[in-house]
């Protein structure tokens, strides 16, 4: 820390706000709510006064400090923001007026953005395990680097300067991260495209197919000595996901029929109209079945690449003919087995697709690969602003 910025108490830049309402009226409040980890302040769902059990509260003004009297000891500390004028704070919450003359708000916000304070926080909090409470003195108590007021505005420019930069290059991060996800789904519809004007086999998917079924419409449940059961939700961009599994006890007559095999072709045939029909390839060890959302299609696999299939029901070819051809019902769309059968599909020879499918593998890999090193750099920048926070009360800005 710069010896030339001394310490000192928050209750000298900060003064507690004790203006209270005993009885609210009966209207709608704005309400607020404090994020930990210094994440910030935000409207929460409107109180109606005549409803509110507690009868002494505050009216929060937008500039005040808020402090979460719970979870202040995680850093639940913030700015009310300028929607949040007028909104009504319980007695959990405490209120502090910024003396402008001593400190920048920028510069306290950099305070809270750090969560600089969480530390001398928790430490002071007092009561139980589960209920250690923030009381308003612990805060004017704790202590913060203060430089001059001038001092104060060169750094919060500074910071918002590299913030606003660091923002920038997350943003293209995240773009590049879109287009690479989009690259492998555009290549397809090339292939299929292309394969068209080189005299692939057109027809209907439903000439492939030797079997299709709708999953159980049983209620499953965590009961785990049971068959798992694959859901909607288990189909997350083209791949299997087995998470939030629920299982069921299946008959012997169920089990021949629900049981997945390897190449089964599971598609969501109900869900909002941008994601029915979205599908993915059962490739899994074990014994799985499927939910009623669900559609399996078992295909001529000695004519049939399944993964080729389900690529291009996930393309922008498949999903456009998925979304002309939905029924749509309330709040849902639906795609039935007649429908889904009847999706224009152009298939080379079995050799072909096989070497196709070689081919989308490696560009998946490469692509993964990609995006694997654009989530290190986006974890890379998301740790500059802390950094940035730190050398700045360092004096080192």
């Amino acid at each position: 820390m710069s010896r030339s910025w001394p310490l000192v108490p928050l209750r000298e830049v900060l003064r507690q706000h004790q203006e209270y309402i005993e009885a609210p009226e009966s209207r709608l409040y704005p309400k607020l709510s404090v994020k930990l980890y210094g994440k910030g302040v935000y409207l929460d769902t409107p109180a109606d006064g005549a409803t509110l059990r507690m009868k002494r509260h505050q009216i929060a003004k937008a500039g005040q400090v808020i402090l979460s009297e719970i979870w202040g000891k995680k850093g639940a500390i913030g700015f009310v923001p300028p929607e949040g004028d007028g909104s009504l704070c319980t007695s959990h919450f405490f209120l502090f007026d910024v003396l402008q003359d001593r400190i920048e708000p920028g510069y306290l916000q950099a305070i809270f953005t750090a969560n600089y304070l969480q530390d001398q926080l928790d430490a002071e909090a007092k009561g139980t395990t589960g209920y250690a409470a923030v009381r308003p003195n612990h805060l004017l108590s704790a202590r913060i680097p203060l430089p001059p007021l001038s001092e104060q505005w060169r750094i919060v420019g500074r910071i918002e300067e590299l913030a606003s930069k660091i923002e920038e290059a997350l943003g293209l991060r995240r773009q590049a991260a879109i287009e690479a996800e989009g690259l492998v789904s555009t290549a397809i519809s090339t292939l299929f495209s292309e394969g068209i004007e080189k005299g692939w086999l057109a027809g209907p998917l439903g000439d492939y197919v030797i079997d299709d079924c709708y999953g159980t419409s049983e209620k499953a449940d965590d009961d785990e000595s049971g068959t798992p059961i694959l859901r909607m939700g288990n189909i997350q961009v083209g791949r299997l996901v087995l998470r939030d599994l629920k299982y069921l006890h299946l008959n012997e007559k169920d089990r021949a029929k629900l049981l997945l095999a390897p190449g089964d072709i599971l598609v969501n045939r109900t869900n909002s109209a941008e994601l029915v029909g979205k599908c993915s390839v059962f490739n899994l060890e074990g014994e799985y079945a499927f939910a009623s959302y669900l559609i399996r299609l078992r295909l001529d696999t000695t004519r049939a690449e399944p993964r080729l299939v389900a690529s291009y029901i996930n393309s922008p070819s498949g999903r456009a003919y998925m979304f002309s051809e939905r029924k749509q019902m309330t709040g849902q769309a639906n795609v039935n087995a007649t429908k889904l059968k009847a999706l224009p599909i152009a298939l080379p020879p079995l050799a072909e697709q096989r070497s196709i499918m070689a081919y989308l593998d490696n560009l998946q890999d490469k692509v993964d690969a990609l995006k694997g090193l654009q989530a290190a750099t986006a974890g890379e920048l998301d740790a500059l602003l802390p950094s940035v926070l730190d050398k700045a009360f360092k004096g080192e800005l």
